[in-house]
């Protein structure tokens, strides 16, 4: 086994204990029997060890991508379900920081994509946008220009102008590890993973901005 292999396993067993942290948490903050002293103290360590686990995730996807060895599922789906997964299972976090966390999508929107990546992307931009808004972070989804666009908005400062002047072809994963942002790694995984959904000519991107429907940064997803 090469150093990349022992790498790639050693992050599997730590996501897996990471796993069983989070569950244990779960376990403790909904059984009525047990008071703390301040309930947010247990939210906010719940939610540092699903943002690290999450980019455990992501390290070991990049790895498998790299290998040949990710395999996809991309059918058609419901994308109201999808944001009401992902906003349901980051609502205590929210709440525990005083942030209103909502979604704005038509109930029959549909698109084709892999759920599980796609849920993994959206949860990494809902976790950055926590660090960054004031008091609210926005999901919505429509089509445009014969794409499904996922939108991640919040209220905070915005993306810093020289991540939003950062190259969108070919050269943007180098780009991406050469910032010195602590979001790389996040855009990495999602700028991959959206190259992964193409029809004919068009392949899936990723886009940022700032001061869209909120006064802070938006992160969007195009998939074909």
């Amino acid at each position: 086994m090469d150093f990349p292999d022992m790498l790639a396993s050693s992050i599997h067993d730590i996501k897996n204990s990471l796993s069983l942290i989070s569950n244990t948490l779960s376990d403790l903050t909904t059984n009525a029997d047990n008071h703390f002293a301040d309930s947010r103290q247990v939210n906010l360590l719940q939610h540092e060890v699903l943002r690290v686990n999450n980019n455990l995730v992501h390290l070991l996807t990049l790895y498998k991508l790299g290998n040949n060895g990710l395999m996809i599922d991309i059918r058609a789906h419901n994308v109201e379900e999808l944001l009401e997964e992902v906003v349901a299972s980051n609502q205590a976090v929210c709440t525990a920081l005083g942030i209103d966390l909502r979604y704005q999508c038509d109930p029959t929107l549909s698109g084709y994509f892999d759920f599980e990546l796609m849920r993994s992307v959206i949860e990494s931009s809902i976790g950055n946008a926590q660090r960054y808004a004031r008091k609210q972070i926005l999901l919505t989804a429509n089509h445009e220009d014969n794409y499904l666009v996922i939108r991640i908005e919040d209220d905070g400062t915005g993306f810093p102008a020289a991540l939003l002047e950062l190259p969108k072809e070919s050269e943007y994963a180098i780009s991406i590890m050469q910032f010195s942002g602590r979001t790389r790694l996040g855009l990495l995984f999602a700028y991959k993973i959206a190259q992964l959904h193409h029809v004919n000519d068009r392949t899936g991107h990723i886009q940022l901005r700032n001061r869209r429907t909120l006064p802070g940064g938006c992160f969007e997803l195009w998939l074909p």
